[in-house]
C-alpha cells in the first residue's frame, strides 16, 4: 500500500532558468527516493535532452510515443508514453531528442489537461517535472501545470540570477494561468560549506525569498556523476555515498512539506 493512497496526486515542476544548475540529477534521485518511500512516482522529462532516461537506464524505442508527443500529435495520451523504469513505484514519460523547442501546439495548458485526466490520478501520487532551462512553452506548461515548484541551484551568482530570472516568470504564471502554484523551495546543489561563495550566495537566496524555503542542500559528490553513467539512481549505486545521503534527507524533508 502507498502512503498516500487516498490523498490527491501532487504535481512538482522542478525548474531553473540557469543550465547545469542540477535539475536533472536532483529530477532522478529524488523520484528515486520518493518511490523508495512507497510514493507512486511519475517523472516527466520536457528537456529534449532526454536525460532523465539515461540517469534511469531507459532505452530509447523506436517510433514510440514519448511526452513530446503531446505536442506534436493532438491524439495522443500521456498514459501512452509511460514506460517502466525497472524500479518499484517509479515510471518514466522521456523525452524525444528529436523535439524542438518552440515547436508544436501553441497551448501552455496542455500538459495540465493531460494531468487532469482521472486514469492518471488514479495511478499515481506524485509527478516530477523535470523542464528545461529556457523560457519556451514547455516551461510554461509545467509551471501551468504544477502544484509546486522546487529550483535546484548551485551557490553561484550566474545560478543565482536564473533564480530570480525564474521567480519573475513563476509570479507571471501565478498571477495568470495557475494562482494555486506554491514555491516548494531552493535547493543548493553542488554545494560546499568550505567554499565563501557557496555560503554567501545561498544566503543571498535566502535573505531575498526567505530563509525557511532554502532546503538542505545536495553535497558535491562525484557518485552522482557516476551513477548516472551506469543508468542507476545514487540510492542504487552509491547507497552510502554523499550524494545518496543528501537526498535521502531531501526525500524526508520533501515529504513533511507535501503532507
Amino acid at each position: 500500500m502507498t502512503i498516500l493512497a487516498s490523498a490527491p496526486m501532487r504535481v512538482i515542476a522542478v525548474c531553473n532558468r540557469k543550465g547545469g544548475a542540477g535539475k536533472t540529477t536532483t529530477s532522478v534521485n529524488v523520484a528515486a527516493e520518493l518511490a523508495a518511500l512507497g510514493w507512486r512516482v511519475l517523472l516527466l522529462d520536457l528537456d529534449s535532452q532526454g536525460h532523465c532516461a539515461v540517469g534511469l537506464g531507459v532505452k530509447a524505442q523506436a517510433g514510440a510515443a514519448c511526452l513530446h508527443s503531446l505536442f506534436t500529435n493532438p491524439q495522443a495520451r500521456l498514459l501512452d508514453t509511460v514506460r517502466d523504469t525497472g524500479l518499484e513505484n517509479l515510471w518514466l514519460a522521456p523525452a524525444d531528442q528529436l523535439f524542438e523547442h518552440g515547436t508544436g501546439v501553441r497551448d501552455e495548458l496542455l500538459l495540465a489537461r493531460a494531468l487532469a485526466d482521472p486514469a492518471v490520478a488514479a495511478r499515481f501520487d506524485l509527478v516530477l517535472v523535470d523542464t528545461p532551462p529556457s523560457l519556451d512553452l514547455l516551461l510554461l506548461n509545467a509551471l501551468s501545470a504544477a502544484h509546486w515548484v522546487l529550483v535546484p541551484f548551485v551557490p553561484h551568482p550566474l545560478s543565482f540570477e536564473g533564480v530570480r530570472q525564474l521567480m519573475r516568470v513563476l509570479f507571471k504564471v501565478m498571477s495568470n494561468q495557475n494562482p494555486g502554484l506554491k514555491l516548494l523551495g531552493f535547493l543548493p546543489t553542488m554545494a560546499a560549506e568550505n567554499i565563501r561563495q557557496h555560503r554567501a550566495t545561498t544566503g543571498d537566496v535566502g535573505r531575498q525569498y526567505g530563509a525557511p524555503r532554502v532546503l538542505p542542500g545536495i553535497r558535491n559528490d562525484i557518485k552522482l556523476a557516476e551513477a548516472f553513467a551506469v543508468g542507476q539512481p545514487v540510492r542504487a549505486y552509491a547507497p552510502s555515498s554523499r550524494g545518496a545521503q543528501d537526498f535521502s534527507a531531501l526525500a524526508s524533508c520533501l515529504t513533511q512539506l507535501l503532507a
